[in-house]
């Protein structure tokens, strides 16, 4: 995020999408962490109501945009590779903005109403969540009077944060393979598969644990521990490895790195030498 907000190389339309996704990467993580290390470490397995709320909301929130974020980013190369010569003019700092600004309004909009149908469940039996944190699955079922729309509501956000962005992340490589075919010269289509690289590997890392849960969970009875060991993997090793995939893979970024490390060098001498001569 630093590296992207200082060098003025990486103040494009894709950045401000990267952007996006390491800040969603950094909340989600800050919502998530500290609650399963209080939990884990301290053995601490007590959570207000009101806290509980809190915490679903800003964790599914937060990961609902890392979701659409990786959308976003398809769509980027989708243009970039499909419609090269046009690129710039379709995928503008402008465009990205309000793309990136209506995912945020749909994400806050979508797990407000969720959380929100939550205060009209009554719960008089067991408080006893199934989970690692305040999943809305474990929490809705724990109700004693009608709890369909929060069913159907868990439903649709499930489409909504995983299934349907997957599936339009894999037409659009459909899309960008049939694009590729075209590519006579070798060297620029190996040009563009890099460039797709960082993303598919985010994407893996993303959705196969949590998809491969939820699907599983549609079909049969899933242990509690098998459903949190993959949910956790979901949750906090792409926050981490998103960076340094970013970092290692892409040239843009490597070379920014370069360039700030070069200006603090020379900006650090120059310091250096002014405090010399007023010595």
């Amino acid at each position: 995020m630093g590296t992207i907000y200082l060098a003025r190389s990486l103040h494009t339309a894709k950045y401000v999408a990267v952007f996006n996704l390491a800040f969603s990467d950094l909340c989600g993580s800050s919502a998530l962490i500290p609650k399963i290390i209080d939990t884990f470490l301290f053995d601490n397995q007590y959570i207000s109501y009101e806290v509980c709320l809190t915490n679903m909301f800003f964790v599914f929130c937060f990961m609902l945009l890392q979701s659409l974020n990786l959308l976003v980013l398809a769509y980027d190369r989708l243009v970039a590779i499909c419609l090269p010569l046009r690129y710039h003019a379709i995928v503008t700092k402008t465009s990205m903005s309000v793309i990136v600004g209506i995912i945020w309004i749909l994400s806050v909009t979508v797990h407000a109403l969720l959380v929100s149908l939550l205060t009209r469940l009554s719960f008089c039996r067991s408080t006893t969540v199934n989970s690692y944190f305040c999943d809305h699955g474990p929490v809705y079922k724990l109700a004693c009077n009608d709890k369909t729309i929060s069913a159907i509501m868990g439903y649709v956000c499930t489409a909504v944060l995983l299934y349907i962005p997957l599936l339009l992340i894999a037409v659009s490589y459909v899309c960008i393979g049939f694009a590729l075919r075209k590519i006579v010269h070798g060297n620029e289509k190996i040009k563009a598969m890099k460039t797709c690289t960082s993303h598919v590997m985010l994407v893996a890392l993303f959705y196969v644990p949590i998809i491969s849960v939820y699907t599983a969970a549609f079909l049969i009875s899933l242990d509690t521990n098998v459903r949190t060991i993959n949910s956790a993997l979901t949750q906090t090793i792409p926050p981490m490895l998103n960076p340094i995939i970013y970092t290692l893979k892409t040239e843009e970024v490597m070379q920014a790195i370069k360039n700030l490390y070069k200006r603090s060098k020379v900006k650090s001498a120059m310091i250096e030498a002014v405090s010399n001569k007023k010595i």
